[in-house]
C-alpha cells in the first residue's frame, strides 16, 4: 500500500472519510477538522472554542503519525461567519498560539454558507510533511 490511514487512539472512528492519510514520501493529508472532541461532541466556547479544538485535532493527527505541530505546512480554513472571525481577531490569535505556538504555515480562509455538521462554525484542513 502506498499510504497509511492515521486515526488517533481513542477517537471514535471516521465514517466515510479518513482523518489523516500519510503517503510514502512523508506527506500527511489531514481531512477537515471541526470543533468536536474525540467522542464527536462539540466543545463549548462558540467560534473560538471550536477553532481551538479543530486546531488541536489537527495536532493530534500529526502526532499520531509521528510528527509535531511544526511539521504542518498548510492550513485551509472554512468559516461560516466572516464578521465574527474579524471581530475576534485578538482571541483568534491567542487561541491559535496556544495550540500552534509561533508556527505559521501557509494559510487560506474561505467563507462558506454552511458546513455538513450544522453545529460547526469552522472547519480546518491541513497538510504536513513528516521527516
Amino acid at each position: 500500500m502506498s499510504h497509511k490511514i492515521i486515526q488517533p487512539d481513542g477517537w471514535l472512528p471516521a465514517k466515510g472519510y479518513a482523518n489523516g492519510v500519510l503517503t510514502k514520501d512523508g506527506t500527511l493529508h489531514i481531512g477537515g477538522q471541526i470543533g468536536w472532541d474525540a467522542n464527536k461532541t462539540f466543545v463549548s466556547g462558540g467560534f473560538i472554542g471550536q477553532m481551538k479544538q479543530a486546531l488541536q485535532n489537527i495536532v493530534d493527527i500529526v502526532e499520531a503519525a509521528g510528527g509535531q505541530a511544526s511539521d504542518v505546512t498548510r492550513l485551509t480554513w472554512f468559516v461560516t461567519d466572516k464578521s465574527e472571525y474579524l471581530a475576534k481577531q485578538a482571541e483568534v490569535g491567542a487561541a491559535y498560539r496556544e495550540v500552534f505556538g509561533k508556527h505559521f504555515p501557509a494559510m487560506s480562509m474561505i467563507i462558506v454558507a454552511g458546513l455538513v455538521e450544522d453545529e460547526a462554525l469552522v472547519e480546518i484542513e491541513a497538510t504536513a510533511h513528516l521527516p
